[in-house]
């Protein structure tokens, strides 16, 4: 199961950089089309919104991309903390289709396991603690 685990760790660093790239390419864009309107003198509503909503998307990308980073660096430590995190973070992740809804499968495949439940420190379910 330690196995998985390191695998689990690894795939979440390399989603989690994915998104931060993603967001990064999101802002840049953002930044481009804020300067580009500003220079045709056509920053109305409907413009500003648009790059208000590419705003806010890069910085909700960078979030849950650093999220993701940190948590599969701190699975593959077997930080307690970080088995909750994972699979807090992999609810939403399953509607990312297909990638995210895979790694969300294969999250809560590996980390509601028993082998894994002992390995972060927590009791088997169905023992009393």
């Amino acid at each position: 199961m330690r196995h998985h685990i390191d695998v689990l760790g690894l795939l979440h660093m390399v989603w989690g950089a994915f998104g931060v790239l993603a967001s990064l390419s999101l802002a840049i864009l953002a930044v481009g089309t804020h300067a580009a309107l500003t220079v045709a003198g056509s920053i109305g509503g409907g413009p500003r919104a648009a790059v208000w909503l590419l705003g806010v998307t890069a910085v909700l990308m960078m979030a849950f991309g650093a999220a993701w980073f940190v948590t599969g660096r701190r699975l593959r430590r077997l930080e307690t903390k970080a088995r909750q995190a994972s699979l807090a973070l992999a609810i939403p992740n399953l509607l990312v289709i297909p990638f995210g809804t895979a790694l969300g499968i294969y999250t809560f495949w590996v980390l509601l396991n028993n082998d894994a439940r002992t390995a972060f420190g927590w009791p088997i379910r169905g023992t009393s603690a």
